[in-house]
């Protein structure tokens, strides 16, 4: 059953969303050649709790306070000693609460100067993002929102992964329901006021194929190429979609 959020509970999802949303711009800024995924990570928890906020990743075992994924890495990069480096382009997912609700976001950073190919999978990547949540609204389905980003990323010669999906959120980081970015339109459960979606296209330059690393949490694209994610926290409401987690 997808739960359906009250006017006083969006807004407490308003407030945690407007606190990572912050967090990201923050922590975008200090993306540059010579920093490590480590430092991010401990600058961003330092944040957090600035914010009276609480990480969630370590709440179910990961190493970190943020996924900090580089280059061919898809999602849940664990932060560490490696340095960013001119040319790579470097992902950020900050899930942290605040007073219980969880907020949610996620971008991809150039570091120093990249390619077009990386440029182009970025705004892609980005776009597609904006895409979905315009189908985000009352009355459609959500295959209509999973169909969206696969035909808008497909037809620009990407792909979209397909072994990880977004998700409802609210008082726990994942709620019903499963937001596969990929699908059939007029398909699935019927959107309604009242639902909040992470969304959450992760999209790469060559195969959906990826596979996890030996640390149990990395995932990296299974060809090597390079693979970007953005995601916004929505609320469904009578006059369309929100972005919760919009600065």
């Amino acid at each position: 059953m997808i739960p359906l959020k009250s006017k006083a509970e969006i807004e407490s999802l308003r407030v945690s969303g407007r606190m990572v949303s912050e967090i990201l711009q923050i922590l975008g800024g200090q993306v540059k050649p010579g920093i490590t995924t480590g430092e991010l990570d401990e600058f961003a928890i330092q944040l957090i709790r600035d914010r009276r906020g609480s990480p969630a990743p370590p709440t179910v075992g990961f190493p970190g306070s943020i996924c900090v994924s580089v280059n061919s890495e898809v999602v849940h990069g664990v932060p560490g000693k490696r340095e960013l480096r001119s040319g790579d382009i470097v992902s950020i997912d900050i899930m942290a609460s605040l007073d219980g609700y969880y907020g949610d976001i996620a971008a991809t950073f150039p570091v120093g100067e990249i390619s077009e190919d990386a440029r182009h999978l970025l705004r892609i990547t980005k776009e597609a993002l904006y895409a979905g949540i315009s189908k985000a609204v009352d009355g459609n389905r959500l295959g209509d929102v999973s169909h969206t980003i696969q035909t808008y990323v497909e037809s620009r010669g990407c792909s979209v992964v397909r072994d990880f999906v977004g998700h409802g959120i609210g008082k726990d980081m994942w709620e019903e329901p499963q937001i596969p970015n990929f699908g059939i339109p007029d398909r699935g459960p019927r959107l309604k006021t009242g639902m909040v979606l992470a969304i959450e296209p992760m999209v790469n330059a060559g195969s959906y194929k990826v596979k996890v690393l030996d640390d149990g949490w990395t995932a990296v694209t299974q060809d090597g190429s390079l693979s970007a994610h953005f995601e916004h926290t929505v609320a469904i409401l009578d006059n369309g979609p929100e972005i919760l987690t919009s600065a």
